[in-house]
């Protein structure tokens, strides 16, 4: 089975595509263990999300947030300590490895808050557009019976009639 797409046609045809064919590359590309660890997405409001990520066994101070535009990178790193090389374990479930969790995120949107409780990291987002991307109710005057200007084209100069 081909799982391989080719986005060729799109960058021939349509300008400004190369970042959602580079989204679409890396969600479809799996890296490391896709399902370590656990996490889940949710909408909490018409702009906001939420992002809740098991991380059983961290400490707060092994988990690492970084936000940059368009990314959002989630590392864990165990520390070890000194009564985890003393431990003798009969059976090890609970997964102590090294972890880099990257969310794409869509333009505008930023992180709010973060906060670590119970193994959950919970990180609040929200996309706030800039004001002048917003839509907005344009006036519309009257003319008082004047008419609009008309440009007139006369050898190869443009005049204000």
């Amino acid at each position: 089975m081909r799982t391989a797409f080719d986005f060729s046609q799109l960058y021939r045809s349509v300008i400004g595509v190369d970042r959602m064919a580079d989204l679409i590359e890396t969600a479809m590309r799996s890296d490391g263990d896709p399902n370590y660890p656990p996490y889940d997405i949710e909408k909490t409001g018409d702009d906001a999300y939420r992002i809740t990520l098991a991380a059983a066994g961290f400490k707060a101070e092994d988990l690492e947030l970084t936000a940059q535009p368009n990314l959002l990178v989630v590392t864990g790193r165990k520390g070890r300590g000194e009564d985890e090389e003393e431990r003798a374990y009969l059976h090890r479930g609970i997964a102590h490895r090294a972890f880099q969790r990257r969310f794409e995120l869509a333009d505008y949107v930023v992180v709010k808050s973060a906060a670590y409780a119970d193994g959950l990291l919970t990180i609040d987002l929200q996309r706030e557009v800039p004001d002048a991307l917003k839509p907005r109710q344009v006036p519309i005057g009257r003319g008082e019976g004047k008419a609009p200007e008309r440009i007139e084209q006369t050898e190869g100069r443009r005049r204000a009639a």
